[in-house]
């Protein structure tokens, strides 16, 4: 498969201390890491696509590992996780699921008692598009209080034959989080569900 061609990365951290309400006794914070890369099947048809994959695994090793650095240095740190992909104009949005595997279980194999599903989005765009990615619990995803989303984008990116492939985390609820369900101190940890 084709080699993985990074142009530029970006990290980048929210402190989120109140929406409101009161201040938070513990800021939440959130933290997305997006990596611009070639794509290498823009501008044509390819039947197999699926074996880069692979070839994306280590990328999303190092991405993950950077947001944990971003948000304190342990993956104990993680209660919330999500993915994304931004396919550029000469691409089509399958190239963008080919970041599903190695996005999703690069999170999961720093994270270890992570069992939820990583939720994801991706869409066809131009340089500057803005991409809405959610984030649950990373070991049950009907903690209602971690539904939550991040919004990322990159001013200059993606170029038409480029991909931008994003992973977020986040260290806990949202602020003032108050409609029940799920509390993640009552996870059972059997499925990623409950």
């Amino acid at each position: 498969m084709p080699e993985v061609k990074v142009r530029k990365m970006i990290v980048s951290v929210e402190e989120i201390c109140h929406e409101g309400g009161p201040v938070a006794e513990t800021p939440l914070k959130k933290a997305s890491c997006l990596a611009v890369i070639e794509n290498p099947f823009a501008g044509r048809y390819e039947e197999d696509i699926s074996g880069f994959m692979e070839d994306l695994k280590p990328l999303g090793v190092e991405m993950a590992g950077k947001l944990i650095e971003a948000l304190g240095g342990s993956p104990d740190n993680i209660q919330g996780y999500g993915k994304g992909a931004i396919v550029g104009e000469a691409g089509e949005v399958e190239h963008g699921a080919l970041w599903h595997v190695p996005g999703g279980y690069s999170m999961r194999e720093l994270i270890k008692d992570s069992m939820a599903i990583v939720p994801s989005t991706k869409k066809v765009g131009a340089p500057g598009t803005r991409l809405d990615i959610p984030l649950t619990h990373t070991n049950a995803s009907y903690v209602r209080s971690h539904f939550d989303a991040m919004e990322v984008s990159i001013h200059d990116a993606p170029r038409a034959k480029e991909l931008v492939l994003a992973l977020i985390m986040s260290t806990g609820a949202r602020v003032h989080n108050r409609v029940g369900g799920l509390d993640s101190n009552d996870i059972v940890g059997e499925d990623g569900l409950r």
